[in-house]
């Protein structure tokens, strides 16, 4: 049953979608033995880019006696409401408290998400310190590249998971579902879970124990996510993320993932196809993100790409290669991936000269970056975003010069082509990398370089942007921090902090504040450290040996390159063991590029499109969609369908579908119109009306479908008016509604209603009367019925109905459930 009182409060929210759940695909299981939450420390449209939890969604909800559900970090605005009102922070598929899950695992991806962890435990109901929870407290587990240094958070997690949890997971629930049925208290699930390799549980285990990470052989043995959860709102990456590889053979001195995911493992060929058509079906997105650290380096990805857009090109399914190195992006690749539409170029060439690019081992020159920039531009787009790094080792003011001159050599190439993005982020050395022993720059040194840049930057085709140096100083304190950082988290989350890595949210004084009560110096966690002393993650083994990393110190020292281990002999890194853990590459069978197979008509058959009218609802919980999310689940769930739509030409093709008018966030509508131009619909569009409404989200559902006539005027030049339902709170008492039915009378009876409206910044006085044909109150069903007349000059609202005639509170008006009854067409 729907809670309209709480439902009210999300109308309050910034963005309700973020916090109704019931997405395409979502799972919701009943009676299971196993209740597992996937915790996100940040918000709902982050989370849901991130692959890793789709993945684990996806395995968790496979087996049998496990619910996997998910919870995010709510905005300041929707933790004031829960806090306000005593509510506890829930999983979004069946409301469930945080507090009552069997396992709790977090995704630390990120070191400023820390402060949203204890925020969610807090909100959740679960005591902060694990030292404190009760048999009754779920366990609280965390999982992600963070955990490669668990120390920071090692009095608030239970149990960290090294390494990738593909297999892990069913391990994981299989410990809780024995433990439960043999009630074993929560130290003796901590002992099981302390058995299974990968897994580090503090209160087992002592600080020296090692840990040896966990990793998935075979990605051909796990093509997950199939059927992945399609969010209600517009997310980071609101697209089909398909890993085809993962680890990286590189070597990138200064990079975490290249040395954490070793080592270097493909996705076959021809499974990857399968998945990205399985994917397509699944979700009705219009673009797929070929996942990888350095995709360009996956070895049949100009076959692949080609087959991709031959087979999907009709359907205007674009590609995104998120992650391409330099010297990869051939002419081939380009001329694929511009078929459908320009996706945004970003290119990381990292440093500005070849002497530092040869320090971090990137293996790329300015040459190829210029070259790789012309080819870019000559293929039609019109920006390139180019990222670079400050203060990493052995950096000298040259090498900041270094940067300016290469984007001024860049826009050069561009020849007038362009905009060129210089993005500037402070390096943060990070554990398990040969930059680990490296000293961080200071805040005043950070400034002094991007001021340094930035001043010498005058072309307006030359645009620079900067990483917040408070944001990266925090995320090198925890980032090579000890145990002693958390008595700091702990403090700057009682003080406030949340969202650290939000510049428009981020409390940098009361972090100061923190870290003078706390005693905290930063430079001890920034300094340089000694190659012999201990380090706070060094039992956690990632699969790269010490003396690899110190050799590649070194080298680094001597701008010495070290060799990609794909290409030349193996440079002993230590991870690979050559009989179970190697390097995996695709399979070579079925490279050739394919036959252009794409869903298109017969030769020889004129394709017939025509204009239909759709007739649609957004009832229940689909009310907290705005315009443009309702307007992206029907788009996905027309391209589910076996419908072919019509689609604009240019760069950016839309599918040709136009809606009366945008229905507003809160609004329930039992009758909505969508005029959609596609090809020649079935005589009985029945079973096409169900593909349909099987691909939308709880709450929308197609009605009818109905050619339109070749007379026939628009949905905006027919529209000429709405009825609506205002069904008042429960609990609205005789006094209000008698208040109500007198304001109600005395409008009827009024000739001019002046309203005050803000529109575009400013406040404009409009009389509404001429507009509401009828208001009526029936104070036996607390219902208000409404009449509002349309016209391209203007129109009333509900809203100005509940805002200025009924009047009231603000909690009061909140509760006044809307819904749209009808729209009314000429004809």
């Amino acid at each position: 049953m729907i809670n309209y009182d709480l439902d009210g409060l999300l109308l309050a929210a910034e963005k309700p979608s973020r916090y109704i759940g019931a997405e395409v695909n979502s799972v919701c299981k009943n009676n299971a033995e196993v209740n597992f939450l996937l915790a996100f420390p940040d918000t709902y449209e982050v989370g849901m880019s991130h692959l890793g939890m789709q993945i684990l969604y996806a395995v968790l909800n496979k087996i049998p006696y496990v619910a996997a559900e998910r919870s995010f970090a709510p905005w300041p605005d929707r933790e004031k409401q829960l806090r306000d009102h005593h509510l506890p922070l829930t999983s979004l598929e069946s409301q469930t408290p945080l507090k009552n899950f069997d396992i709790v695992g977090f995704s630390l991806q990120y070191e400023l998400s820390y402060t949203n962890v204890l925020n969610m435990l807090d909100l959740g109901g679960i005591p902060l310190k694990r030292h404190d929870r009760r048999d009754d407290a779920p366990l609280i587990l965390a999982g992600g590249p963070c955990c490669f240094n668990p120390a920071p958070l090692i009095d608030f997690i239970d149990a960290f998971v090294i390494g990738e949890g593909e297999e892990v997971v069913a391990e994981i629930t299989d410990v809780i579902r024995n433990g439960k049925k043999n009630k074993l208290p929560r130290q003796g699930m901590l002992a099981e879970l302390a058995q299974i390799p990968g897994i580090y549980v503090p209160a087992v285990h002592n600080k020296n124990h090692p840990v040896k990470k966990r990793k998935v052989i075979d990605l051909n043995l796990w093509p997950y996510p199939a059927r992945p959860v399609v969010p209600l709102m517009q997310t980071i990456h609101d697209r089909i993320v398909l890993e085809i590889a993962r680890g990286c053979t590189r070597g990138c001195r200064f990079c975490q993932a290249g040395m954490l995911w070793r080592p270097y493992r493909e996705r076959n060929y021809s499974l990857v196809k399968e998945m990205a058509e399985e994917l397509l079906n699944a979700t009705g997105h219009d673009e797929i993100s070929l996942l990888a650290l350095s995709s360009g380096d996956y070895s049949c990805i100009e076959p692949l790409i080609s087959d991709l857009m031959n087979r999907h090109y009709a359907r205007r399914v674009a590609l995104a290669l998120p992650s391409l190195r330099v010297e990869s992006l051939t002419g081939a690749l380009i001329e694929e991936i511009k078929r459908t539409r320009k996706t945004s170029f970003t290119l990381a060439p990292e440093a500005g000269t070849d002497k530092m690019r040869r320090i971090i081992n990137k293996g790329n020159s300015a040459g190829e970056l210029l070259s790789t920039v012309d080819k870019v531009f000559s293929a039609g787009w019109k920006s390139i975003k180019l990222y670079f790094m400050i203060g990493l080792p052995e950096e000298t003011e040259a090498d900041l010069e270094g940067i300016v001159d290469l984007a001024y050599q860049a826009l050069r190439t561009a020849k007038n082509r362009g905009q060129i993005t210089i993005s500037l982020s402070t390096y943060v050395p990070k554990p398990h990398t040969p930059f680990q022993w490296h000293r961080q720059i200071s805040l005043a040194e950070t400034y002094a370089k991007q001021e340094f840049i930035r001043g010498r930057i005058r072309s307006r085709n030359l645009t620079v942007k900067w990483h917040d140096a408070r944001m990266s100083m925090l995320e090198g304190l925890f980032s090579r921090g000890d145990e002693k950082t958390g008595l700091l988290l702990e403090r700057a989350f009682q003080s406030g902090c949340r969202f650290d890595g939000w510049s428009d949210l981020l409390r940098f004084d009361l972090w100061q504040e923190a870290i003078v009560r706390t005693g905290i110096n930063p430079e001890d966690y920034t300094r340089e450290r000694k190659t012999g002393e201990n380090l706070p993650w060094d039992n956690i083994d990632c699969g790269v040996s010490r003396k690899f990393l110190l050799a590649e110190r070194e080298k680094a020292a001597l701008s010495a390159v070290t060799a990609d281990c794909r290409f030349a002999d193996c440079q002993n890194c230590g991870v690979c063991d050559f009989s179970t853990t190697k390097n995996v590459f695709s399979a070579t069978e079925n490279k050739s590029a394919a036959a252009d197979i794409s869903v298109s008509p017969p030769a020889g058959r004129k394709t017939v499109e025509k204009q239909y009218r759709f007739t649609f609802s957004k009832l229940n919980r689909a009310r907290f969609l705005s315009h443009l999310e309702l307007s992206s689940a029907l788009i996905r769930a027309l391209r589910r369908s076996s419908l072919f739509l019509s689609y604009s030409a240019g760069y950016h093709p839309h599918p040709r579908i136009s809606f009366a008018t945008a229905t507003s966030v809160g609004m329930e509508s039992a009758e909505e119109f969508v005029d959609v131009t596609c090809r020649e619909l079935p005589a009985d569009s029945t079973i096409l009306k169900q593909e349909i409404n099987s691909a939308l989200p709880d709450g929308i559902k197609i009605l009818a479908m109905s050619e339109l006539a070749a007379g026939d005027k628009d949905l905006a030049q027919s529209l000429t008016g709405f009825s609506y339902d205002l069904y008042l709170p429960r609990d609205t008492d005789p006094a209000r509604l008698a208040i109500w039915e007198d304001n109600i009378k005395k409008f009827i009876a009024a000739e001019i209603f002046n309203i005050e409206r803000k529109a575009k910044g400013k406040n404009i006085v409009r009389d509404i009367r001429p507009y509401v044909e009828k208001i009526i109150l029936h104070p036996g069903d607390l219902k208000v019925q409404l009449t509002i007349r349309y016209s391209p000059q203007g129109s009333a609202r509900p809203t100005d109905i509940i805002e200025h005639v009924l009047t009231g509170n603000e909690e009061e008006k909140q509760q006044i459930r809307v819904v749209k009854t009808q729209t009314l067409l000429r004809g």
